[in-house]
């Protein structure tokens, strides 16, 4: 990026940054406040209802129990244990409890050693003790527990409830397997959405129901538990990067904690669409003056950028006449003071030729070598006597003759010129004709000169073997004539240099440096302009621009 460039974008920058604060102050102030009244209204309907929802389902589960513990004591009381223990009035009692809550796995009556006195159920645990395990003491302590899931004698995830019956001076033990299916899908019941999730988890943070994404049953959780009593808690944790509120119970005759998940991004509610139309509104109107100030000031910019591309223009091209004035009168001067010694060197060495001639010098050997001296003198003499007619050319300011003028026509016949040149270096031209270019009206003998120093420059650049292409276009009110070479281009640092007086590329003796300055003398006075492309190692094009005066287009 140029420094001109990183002027302008700077300057668009300030521009536009003003604009925008005083412009967009007001929608960012607008839309914090929208965004505050939301999320917190949001945040209370959500937690308002999420505590509704837990609450409902935790007086459900304990209801469940309630029942089940319920039925247990009916059963217990009703029998003594001499008649439960008779197992075909086991099964019978288990059929009937079955027919109507569906919720047991099995039956077992255990005494006060541990030992099962009778059981009904699908597995063999006729022969277990369990005088060993933690929850057969807990019964027998309290009178009623509600065990953990565990994995005991049946290898598979299950929870017990028990309860004790004294009789007498006998205590028994009535115990019932809940089938864990059933209450799994009593608590994903009140399972809430796509992303939502329900589960019972005890205070050692163990699963007691499987979860949709805290883990298998019996895994532990790395959800945080927290300390409640009867109130429901509601906390926020992350699941798989998703932001999660949850409401947490305490069920009242266990210390399983009930946790009911949801993502607060699913709860589409009136206010969700009320603060998307908002929003966005405020990101509409944002937009708008972001555009506006864009594109006003990009159109500023632009019209600043012009005039100062057309001022740095005519600059370019004051400084560029003023210095072709002065090289100009420097060389009139030059070739003036050039042109009396060479003709007093060539009016000399037409005297030693003319004595030599007349055999005044006899035949002595010295005067062959004299002879090839005095011809060096009249070739050196005439090469400079060439250089001096170039940059009397270059100085004179012939005004230019005004007629119409065939470029496509007057290429051609210059073309014609250089066609054997061309033929011998096996360079072959090429033309790209606009066929319905329009005439134009200039001095048709300077452009001709223009047009074939350009050509003759193109042959040079080729040297042998290789393409001259000319190619005319019409460009608006202008008409364009390029003539490409196929040859190595000009170097970048060389570009700015081309059109200087006196600066050459080719060796010593070989050139002037004047022809490009001519041929750019020539345009500024065709009222047309000359100028260079070079894309490296691509050869180089030069292109001239005349004006279509108004009459001349067809």
């Amino acid at each position: 990026m140029t420094r001109l460039n990183r002027k302008y974008e700077s300057l668009r920058l300030k521009l536009m940054g003003i604009t925008l604060c005083f412009a967009l102050i007001p929608f960012g102030v607008l839309g914090h406040f929208i965004h505050s009244q939301f999320s917190t209204t949001l945040q209370e309907n959500i937690s308002g209802n999420l505590r509704l929802v837990v609450s409902n389902k935790r007086d459900t589960i304990d209801m469940f129990l309630n029942e089940r513990i319920s039925q247990l004591k009916n059963l217990a009381y009703s029998y003594d244990f001499r008649t439960i223990t008779d197992t075909k009035r086991l099964a019978r009692i288990f059929e009937t409890i079955q027919s109507n809550s569906g919720s047991f796995i099995d039956l077992g009556i255990i005494d006060s050693m541990g030992n099962h006195a009778a059981y009904v159920g699908p597995y063999a645990l006729h022969k277990f003790n369990y005088a060993r395990e933690s929850w057969f003491h807990k019964v027998m302590l309290k009178g009623v527990f509600i065990s953990d899931v565990f994995m005991g004698f049946r290898n598979f995830p299950h929870f017990i409830i028990a309860v004790r019956r004294q009789e007498g001076e006998r205590s028994w033990v009535l115990r019932a397997t809940i089938d864990s299916d059933i209450f799994t899908t009593l608590v994903r019941s009140v399972q809430m959405g796509r992303k939502g999730d329900a589960f019972l988890v005890n205070t050692k943070r163990i699963l007691q129901t499987k979860s949709r994404f805290a883990g298998p049953v019996l895994s532990e959780t790395f959800l945080p538990v927290p300390a409640i009593n009867n109130d429901v808690a509601v906390v926020e944790w992350k699941d798989r990067n998703d932001a999660m509120i949850a409401g947490v119970a305490r069920l009242r005759h266990t210390d399983w904690r009930l946790v009911v998940a949801q993502s607060p991004t699913e709860d589409i509610s009136p206010l969700v669409k009320t603060q998307s139309i908002t929003f966005g509104l405020i990101a509409l109107g944002m937009l708008m003056v972001l555009g506006a100030s864009y594109l006003t000031t990009g159109s500023l910019l632009k019209k600043l950028m012009q005039a100062e591309e057309e001022k740095a223009r005519m600059d370019a091209s004051v400084m560029q006449a003023n210095k072709m004035a002065s090289l100009g009168k420097l060389a009139t001067g030059v070739a003036h003071e050039i042109n009396n010694p060479l003709t007093i060197i060539r009016e000399g060495a037409g005297w030693i030729r003319d004595i030599i001639t007349d055999g005044e010098l006899g035949d002595s050997p010295a005067v062959d070598e004299l002879v090839e001296a005095v011809n060096d003198i009249d070739r050196h003499v005439e090469r400079a006597r060439t250089v001096t007619h170039r940059m009397l050319g270059f100085a004179r300011r012939m005004e230019p003759v005004q007629e119409d003028v065939d470029i496509n026509a007057l290429v051609r016949q210059t073309a014609d010129f250089l066609k054997n040149e061309a033929l011998h270096r096996n360079i072959e031209i090429v033309f790209h004709f606009d066929d319905e270019l329009p005439g134009i009206t200039t001095d048709a003998n300077q452009l001709q000169q223009v047009i074939l120093n350009l050509m003759e420059n193109a042959l040079d650049a080729i040297t042998r073997d290789g393409i001259l292409t000319v190619q005319t276009c019409e460009h608006k009110d202008y008409v364009q004539l390029s003539v490409t070479d196929s040859g190595p281009g000009i170097p970048k640092e060389n570009l700015g240099k081309v059109f200087d007086p006196f600066f050459t590329t080719k060796p010593v003796g070989e050139g002037t440096g004047l022809g490009l300055s001519i041929i750019y003398s020539t345009m500024q006075r065709l009222g047309g302009n000359v100028t260079v492309n070079s894309p490296p190692g691509q050869g180089a094009t030069f292109t001239i621009t005349l004006p279509i005066l108004p009459g001349n287009t067809e």
